[in-house]
């Protein structure tokens, strides 16, 4: 079974789970999970919260994926506009998307006060324009959100307004948004699993599941064992890998990197991020970051489209945080970390069925945090019988990514160089 990352959240995890074994033999339950990140864990203790016997099966360990290794942002709406959304589902349809994207920042709220998770969470978020073709963006944003989705709680930031909350010359505005925020993503996974525990599921680390036989019961079968269910939950995200070659296809694996500083003293909290509020940029590859709850600098804004870490990884990173925070010229950086982060071509989520007793949910492309746990919640309720919100999402239209097997990626790094060179213009 392999560690935890080497990052600087596998250093400050501060939950403990009950023994989670290998699965061994031959088992029955009500529903089998396949993953254990936020999804899975989110959809095991909702599940186990109506009193169904549950199974998790992580190949790894439990936060050991995307969940774990994320910038932590926790964001309303989805990887994508909502002119997506309302195009694919129709106006009434996106916006009860958007209130339900609402309703996953409540629930990561409520889940953290409910089970006492342990992991920073912070409200308040700064998005920032680099340029004025940003400003005009959020403009247009802004107008947008309240106009057609009552959505009040974004005030635009002239380029004083931004620097009150981001110490740095480098922006010409943004936006306040008070409802976003930021936690450390694996002890947010860790407690939704500990909680999922309490409720009575069983999770069971380094079971890599190799092959589901469909059928009433589902058999899902890993090296040792094997479970009969009455429903999968499928919650692999970007590791999915041929499990389902089908759902596969829809989903692309995107490297995503994070570093990590030393603890910055109050002068240089001070020089950066004052009000320790999340912040983004409003390019197409982002950077992002925010303070931990030790007061370190956590930055992302590194991604590979074609499966290879950057070369110069540490070097580029540590280059563009130190251009926008000139205050930080000299602070160490201690961490640094990567992994899979599963975008769909719309960048919109992609949930669904595979036959009548097989969910699964996965594609967040990079703004899980919220809506990942609230995939678990809308599948704990389909699977219960109340499928209407469910089935909303998965009414949304996605495509196969060009290219097939071979050619997808080649294909996708052409169209993203595209994007890269206009977020320099």
């Amino acid at each position: 079974m392999t560690d935890y990352v080497d990052s600087w959240y596998g250093h400050s995890i501060r939950v403990e789970l009950e023994p989670t074994p290998r699965l061994e033999g031959a088992h029955r339950t009500d529903i089998c999970v396949v993953g254990g990140g936020i999804t899975g864990c989110s959809t095991a203790l909702h599940l186990a919260r109506r009193g169904y016997r549950v199974k998790l099966l992580e190949s790894e360990r439990i936060a050991w994926g995307a969940s774990g290794r994320a910038g932590g942002h926790v964001l309303p709406g989805l990887g994508t506009g909502m002119d997506t959304i309302a195009k694919g589902l129709g106006r009434d349809a996106a916006r009860a998307v958007w209130d339900m994207s609402l309703e996953g920042l409540q629930l990561v709220d409520d889940l953290v006060r409910e089970y006492e998770i342990p992991c920073d969470l912070r409200w308040g978020y700064v998005h920032t324009a680099i340029r004025q073709r940003h400003m005009k963006m959020y403009r247009e944003w802004v107008d947008q959100m309240a106009t057609e989705y009552d959505y009040h709680d974004m005030e635009l930031l002239d380029d004083h307004g931004v620097r009150e909350r981001v110490r740095s010359d480098y922006y010409i505005g943004g936006i306040h948004e008070p409802r976003a925020g930021r936690l450390h993503p694996m002890n947010y996974t860790l407690g939704l699993a500990r909680a999922a525990q309490s409720h009575g599921a069983e999770l069971h680390e380094g079971s890599a599941v190799t092959r589901i036989e469909p059928g009433e019961p589902a058999k899902v079968y890993t090296e040792y064992g094997q479970v009969e269910a009455d429903f999968v939950v499928l919650a692999c995200n970007a590791y999915l890998d041929e499990l389902d070659p089908a759902l596969r296809s829809k989903i692309m694996p995107v490297g995503n990197y994070v570093i990590a500083t030393e603890p910055l003293d109050e002068a240089r909290v001070r020089e950066s991020l004052p009000t320790d509020e999340a912040v983004s940029d409003a390019n197409f590859v982002l950077d992002y970051y925010h303070l931990s709850g030790d007061r370190r600098l956590l930055y992302g804004g590194q991604v590979s489209y074609n499966g290879r870490e950057p070369r110069n990884l540490r070097q580029r990173m540590e280059a563009k945080m130190t251009r926008i925070f000139p205050a930080l010229a000299g602070v160490r950086v201690e961490y640094i970390w990567g992994g899979w982060v599963g975008i769909t071509l719309n960048r919109a989520p992609h949930f669904g069925r595979v036959g009548t007793n097989v969910y699964f949910a996965h594609g967040y492309s990079g703004q899980g945090m919220a809506m990942s746990g609230m995939a678990g919640k809308l599948m704990s309720e389909a699977i219960s019988g109340q499928a209407e919100r469910f089935d909303l999402f998965a009414r949304m239209p996605h495509r196969d990514f060009p290219g097939g097997r071979h050619l997808r990626t080649p294909l996708l790094v052409l169209a993203t160089n595209f994007y890269r060179m206009r977020d320099l213009i």
